[in-house]
């Protein structure tokens, strides 16, 4: 890595992006991140990190068009360059959104939606940006305890996550001749605003998630925010194409 860091994060203008860019601000990196619509939240973040000390720019990223990813490669490329920068050393594909229906109800667009968001970004979006990371550069592609165990409802969305799973191993073979690492984080149930704020706002269902998680609560924004900072560390060289899961113990 170079002396400063400089690592991409999508949809970091809120929830567990916007923690994960926070905390690796704190760690020293400088950030770049992106955001979809809310660009005053992802503004908001922006002035945090500067008052941590530390450099970043957000940029506009439909992660579903990857058709876009090309001239997003550019963009980030000459934000770079305002940093006097030409290289990328971290990468967490981060940005999603989430279907909560029965298998039996989900519907083709529901299930393309997410193939876009969730699949398709990862693998295209990491391609287009691989002549801006750096040798050595860390990937971090965001997944979820869903991937592991079993709940009603989210069969498409955790389908997603177990093929980002695989995609992860894939790349972190493919890419080890350059020393790129590549992991999956995977987080349990979070208090935040994802799937309509449910674990954070419902009272029954954060007790639910506190029941059958060993350390007896729901995770916190925090907690992942730790788990992507550490990964993205130098003492986590020699860790890569594993999957690490962050949900306190959810179902053990």
């Amino acid at each position: 890595m170079t002396t400063t860091p400089i690592t991409l994060i999508t949809g970091g203008s809120r929830g567990l992006g916007a923690q994960m860019a926070l905390t690796l601000a704190r760690d020293g990196h400088d950030i770049v991140l992106t955001y979809r619509e809310a660009a005053g939240a992802a503004d908001a973040v922006v002035t945090q990190i500067h008052a941590l000390g530390r450099r970043a720019l957000a940029l506009p990223l439909d992660v579903a068009d990857a058709d876009g990813f090309p001239a997003f490669a550019e963009r980030v490329k000459q934000g770079l360059a305002t940093w006097d920068a030409t290289q990328l050393d971290g990468l967490i594909n981060n940005a999603g959104m989430g279907v909560h229906a029965p298998f039996a109800d989900t519907t083709p667009a529901q299930f393309d939606a997410l193939v876009a968001v969730h699949l398709k970004a990862p693998y295209f979006l990491t391609q287009a940006l691989l002549p801006l990371l750096a040798d050595g550069a860390r990937v971090l592609n965001i997944s979820s305890g869903l991937a592991r165990f079993s709940l009603p409802g989210y069969s498409a969305y955790a389908a997603m996550k177990g093929g980002v799973e695989v995609l992860t191993r894939y790349q972190a073979k493919e890419l080890a001749a350059r020393g790129i690492r590549v992991n999956t984080l995977a987080p349990g149930a979070i208090a935040t605003d994802f799937g309509g704020g449910a674990v954070r706002d419902n009272a029954d269902l954060n007790r639910f998630v506190a029941s059958i998680t060993a350390l007896g609560r729901a995770g916190e924004p925090e907690d992942i925010g730790g788990a992507a900072a550490a990964l993205m560390r130098p003492g986590a060289a020699w860790i890569t194409g594993q999957r690490i899961e962050a949900s306190g113990g959810m179902f053990l």
